[in-house]
């Protein structure tokens, strides 16, 4: 495989076999649904425990804290630690979230959280279906997508002082738009094996896209739930 330095297999005009490309999907798209289970199971029980609740109301910053250090580890760290532990994290990641997650959605009717989570499937899976079917490249969207989620990150940040509605709305707009697209640039970017190329082995390429598609469902979810969700 190559390191990280070098040129990634799609700008070299190299596609793995038929059969590669479908192991790499599947393995990402698998661990991707196991942590989405877990973050669902564990926001289902903090639903049900006050204690729990409490618990992750008093801790929302540290949570927050500490979920951004587990990915920039699991990012950073990939060619240095091997995959079970880099999937480990992966699920501790996943588990954490579920606390926020669980905050989150009480603050939501039952029927628009529902209809958040459907709407956020059935784009994530078109977006998904596209990255993996598409003949044209992506890969030059990828400095774009970054400046944009660059762009998200400080508006939402800037808002927190500036209280906008309006803005509020126009970033959740956004944000729909993006993470649409980076769930068909992250497709195809595993299918293409530039992941697995950039990490050093199948199974760590197997993670990191989990992780990324997760990332991108998760975001998808959320900007959705704040543009339909009605509020408790």
């Amino acid at each position: 495989m190559m390191n990280n330095y070098g040129p990634a297999p799609s700008q070299l005009g190299v596609r793995p076999a038929a059969a590669l490309a479908q192991q790499l999907l599947t393995h990402a798209f698998g661990w991707m649904f196991a942590g989405l289970l877990l973050t669902a199971g564990v926001a289902a029980v903090v639903q049900g425990s006050e204690t729990l609740t409490n618990f992750a109301y008093r801790n929302l910053l540290l949570l927050f804290i500490g979920q951004l250090a587990v990915v920039v580890v699991i990012s950073g760290a990939i060619q240095r630690i091997n995959a079970t532990v880099a999937l480990g994290l992966f699920f501790l990641y996943a588990a954490t979230l579920g606390l926020s997650v669980g905050l989150i959605v009480q603050a939501y009717t039952t029927g628009s959280v529902t209809v958040a989570f459907l709407s956020a499937s059935a784009m994530f899976g078109a977006a998904a279906v596209y990255g993996a079917a598409t003949k044209r490249s992506l890969a030059s969207l990828g400095g774009i997508l970054f400046m944009g989620l660059i762009g998200i990150i400080v508006a939402s940040v800037l808002n927190l002082f500036l209280h906008s509605t309006q803005v509020s709305w126009i970033i959740s707009i956004f944000g729909v738009v993006l993470f649409t697209a980076l769930t068909a640039y992250d497709v195809q970017r595993i299918q293409s094996g530039d992941i697995a190329a950039a990490t050093g082995s199948v199974e760590k390429g197997a993670v990191i896209g989990a992780l990324r598609l997760y990332l991108d469902f998760i975001n998808l979810f959320f900007f959705l739930l704040r543009l339909m969700g009605g509020r408790r």
